[in-house]
C-alpha cells in the first residue's frame, strides 16, 4: 500500500523535516501557486503560472504579469482601485 498524505498535501515530500509551521507555509505558497486561476480576458480558468510572476492563459495565450503566488496581489488590486477612483475624480 502507499502512504497517504491527506493532511500535508505537496509538502509530503519533507517528511517529518523543517518543523511543522514552515511545512505549512510552504503548502500555502506551493498549493495557490500551481492552481489554476480565471482570465480576465476570456473568462476561462486557465491561467496557470509559467515562471515567478509570470501567468498564462492557455485558452487565449496571453501573458499576464502578476505575484509571485498568485496571479493578482492584494497590493495590485488596491493600487487598480485608487488609479480607478482618480480617473473618476479627473472625469468630473
Amino acid at each position: 500500500m502507499t502512504k497517504h498524505t491527506k493532511k500535508v498535501g505537496v509538502t509530503g515530500r519533507y517528511g517529518t523535516r523543517y518543523g511543522a509551521s514552515l511545512r505549512k507555509q510552504i503548502k500555502k505558497a506551493e498549493v495557490t501557486q500551481h492552481a489554476k486561476y480565471t482570465c480576465t480576458f476570456c473568462a476561462k480558468n486557465t491561467v496557470k503560472r509559467t515562471a515567478v510572476g509570470i501567468w498564462q492563459c492557455k485558452a487565449c495565450k496571453k501573458t499576464i504579469a502578476g505575484g509571485a503566488y498568485v496571479v493578482s496581489t492584494p497590493a495590485a488590486a488596491a493600487t487598480r482601485s485608487t488609479l480607478r477612483r482618480l480617473r473618476e475624480i479627473a472625469e468630473v
